[in-house]
C-alpha cells in the first residue's frame, strides 16, 4: 500500500511480508492522518482524570498490527507531569506482558508544556487539559491468541496508566488507573477457493 500526497509524491509505503506482519488499514489512517481510533472503546477508573481507551480495530487477527489509544481529560486547573520531570512522578503507560500473543512497539510521549510553579519557584514539564496517547501492538500467532481468548472469543489486552495529579495548591498521591481493550478473536481464513474458481496447473 502506498500513501501519495496531492502532488503524486509517495510519502509512505506499507508491505506485508507474510500473514505474521500485517498492518491494519485503520492503523495506517491513525498513524498517517491522525484518524481517531474508534473501536474497543471504554472508560477507565481514575481518581482525578477521565481516561477513555480505544483501538483502531475491534478484531484480534494473527499478525495484525493495530493502534491503541488513550484520551485523558483533566479537570480545570489540574495537571500531570511529563516524562523527564525531576522530583515528581511522570505519567507512565504500561501494557501487561503480552508474551507471544501481542508484541509491543516503542512509542513516544507528546511534547509537554513548561509550567512555572510559583509556590516552589520551579518550572516543570506538564500536560493539562486534554492529552492523547497512541501506541501500536502486533497480535501474535493464532495458537497464542486462541489460548488467551475466552469461550466467546473475547480477547482482553490489559495495562495501567500511572500518574500524579496536581492543582495550583497541592499534589495528590500517585494513582494507577487500570486499562483494558476488548477484542474479538478471529482466526485465519483457511477455507479453499471453490473448485470452479481454482486455477488449473498445466
Amino acid at each position: 500500500m502506498y500513501i501519495i500526497d496531492p502532488n503524486g509524491k509517495v510519502i509512505a509505503k506499507y508491505f506485508e511480508e507474510d500473514y505474521k506482519d500485517r498492518v491494519a488499514t485503520a492503523d495506517i489512517l491513525a498513524r498517517q492522518f491522525g484518524a481517531q481510533p474508534g473501536e474497543a472503546r471504554a472508560v477507565a477508573r481514575a481518581a482525578h482524570l477521565q481516561i477513555t481507551t480505544a483501538a483502531s480495530n475491534g478484531i484480534a487477527r494473527p499478525g495484525l498490527r493495530i493502534t491503541l489509544a488513550l484520551d485523558v481529560e483533566m479537570i480545570a486547573g489540574m495537571h500531570v507531569y511529563a516524562p523527564g520531570v525531576q522530583g515528581y512522578i511522570p505519567i507512565d503507560w504500561r501494557l501487561e506482558e503480552g508474551g507471544p500473543a501481542a508484541k509491543r512497539h516503542p512509542f513516544d510521549y507528546p511534547g509537554a508544556e513548561m509550567l512555572y510553579l510559583k509556590a516552589i519557584g520551579e518550572t516543570v514539564p506538564v500536560y493539562w487539559g486534554h492529552l492523547r496517547l497512541r501506541r501500536e501492538i502486533t497480535f501474535g500467532q493464532e495458537p497464542a491468541l486462541k489460548q488467551l481468548a475466552g469461550p466467546t472469543g473475547e480477547l482482553i489486552i490489559k495495562g495501567v496508566f500511572r500518574y500524579q495529579a496536581c492543582d495550583d495548591r497541592k499534589c495528590y498521591l500517585p494513582e494507577n488507573a487500570p486499562l483494558e481493550w476488548r477484542f474479538q478473536f478471529v482466526g485465519l481464513d483457511r477455507q479453499r477457493v471453490p473448485a470452479a474458481l481454482q486455477h488449473k496447473a498445466n
